[in-house]
């Protein structure tokens, strides 16, 4: 029997935590936490909190970027995988049935109507890859259109559907797909005209920004699309399963009907990677459509038992504890809280989105004195304002936040689905006093100001 301890290893060697990245992952990673102030040593985490090692607490509005839906250490979640690892099942063998692939399908597919057969991978890039494959070989055409601004993965096919000019930047030739303008229908009808497109991939509201498609969209295009011969792809990989509001985001718009749905993050329960394509049953009957072509499409760690177990777990909570309706009602709290401070700060242009999915977008001032310090940090880099809040949210106010993408002054909101007005009460305080000191010219945040201005020219 090995004398493993894990324990011992994390009490042992857990202090080292950057200093490993610095040496052996992304050294960006450390440098850029540490630069913010962001390097906090977490021992523990649960629901909506996060504790570091000196027993602070710290609100997570961010949840993983999506992953964390039901919260930190869901008890249900922990206990499912604690049983399907006591259960000492014959995983992934690659060459039988297993139930719990079959029945987390079932319950993907129920509550996903028009939808008839999933493939299961291990995270939200590859449930895009799945759908472009899948989009392609049914269609039998190349080109996948795209959306300015989306963001749909990191691997070279999600890269090429990726309008985050950014992560492209150096990894070119990519593969042939065009972008579209957000919501323009008259875009995508001139591109779908020269009859090589195999599909459109969109997100209901993109993660970058926080920008919904113009209502009527998904339909209109969905309809668009299929007089053409080309399928709609709806990524749902952070929009999906509660975030919004409802189960998934395409479901706000009647008549919204996708050819194939991408699923990710927030299935995981936090604990195992997984990814998941919905699709209609004909398109997998074209990519399978033999038993030679069994393994056309695979993933080695696909439909593993503990994150089948995961999912099955994620969507019990979901479902037994009204976390969709709870998400709806939470959102439009914290936004009508927000919404109501844009008339007492200039700088507060507009705040956005559904259910749980939050953006706070910051603009150019009007007043002299304020449109000084703006110019300022917009001189050295757009985006720096929205960073200029999100530190102080993290280390006077002990909330976790993210500027929206690259150069954008917009701060995203992705909090669990488990918080409820405390948690957007104690939010909505700490964002108040912060714009109450940039509105008023307060000091140490427009001397923080500056000095993310000199990073930001030192970066260059």
């Amino acid at each position: 029997m090995s004398d493993f301890d894990l324990t011992a290893l994390l009490q042992e060697r857990g202090a080292e935590r950057y200093e490993l990245h610095a040496r052996h992952l992304n050294h960006q990673l450390p440098r850029m936490l540490r630069t913010i102030g962001f390097d906090k040593v977490y021992e523990r985490a649960e629901g909506p909190f996060l504790y570091d090692r000196e027993g602070n607490e710290y609100l997570d509005m961010l949840a993983g970027f999506g992953v964390m839906g039901l919260g930190r250490n869901h008890p249900v979640v922990r206990r499912a995988l604690h049983e399907v690892l006591d259960a000492q099942l014959a995983d992934l063998t690659r060459f039988d049935c297993p139930p719990l692939p079959g029945l987390l399908a079932e319950k993907l597919l129920s509550l996903a109507p028009g939808m008839e057969r999933v493939f299961f991978g291990n995270s939200g890039t590859e449930s895009v890859e799945t759908a472009l494959k899948f989009a392609r070989y049914a269609t039998g055409r190349t080109r996948i259109l795209y959306c300015d601004h989306a963001f749909h993965g990191l691997t070279t096919g999600s890269l090429s559907v990726n309008g985050e000019t950014s992560f492209r930047r150096g990894f070119d030739p990519l593969l042939p797909d065009t972008p579209v303008p957000l919501g323009d229908l008259d875009a995508l009808e001139r591109e779908l005209r020269r009859g090589d497109v195999a599909a459109l991939i969109v997100e209901p509201i993109q993660g970058k920004g926080v920008q919904a498609v113009p209502p009527g969209f998904l339909s209109s295009a969905g309809e668009l699309l299929r007089r053409h011969g080309a399928l709609l792809i709806a990524d749902e990989v952070q929009t999906g399963l509660g975030r919004t509001g409802d189960m998934f985001a395409y479901q706000h718009e009647a008549g919204a009907e996708p050819d194939l749905v991408c699923v990710a993050k927030a299935l995981s329960g936090g604990y195992v990677p997984v990814g998941a394509t919905l699709g209609k049953e004909w398109i997998f009957n074209k990519v399978y459509s033999s038993m030679d072509r069994v393994q056309v499409h695979s993933a080695s760690f696909g439909s593993n038992a503990q994150a089948m177990a995961a999912g099955l777990a994620t969507l019990h909570v979901l479902e037994s504890d009204n976390l969709i309706a709870r998400s709806r009602r939470t959102g439009d709290l914290l936004r009508s809280r927000l919404s109501a401070m844009v008339g007492d700060y200039e700088m507060l242009h507009e705040v956005r989105g559904r259910g749980l999915m939050t953006g706070i977008e910051f603009g150019r001032p009007k007043s002299l004195s304020l449109r000084g310090r703006w110019s300022m940090l917009q001189a050295a880099r757009k985006g720096l304002f929205a960073q200029m809040v999100v530190v102080p949210l993290m280390q006077r106010h002990h909330i976790l936040t993210q500027v929206s993408g690259d150069e954008l002054e917009v701060i995203k909101l992705t909090p669990p689905l488990v918080i409820g007005e405390p948690e957007v009460e104690r939010f909505v305080t700490a964002f108040r006093e912060i714009m109450d000191e940039a509105h008023n010219g307060g000091g140490l945040l427009w001397d923080f100001g500056r000095n993310l201005v000199k990073q930001a020219v030192a970066n260059r």
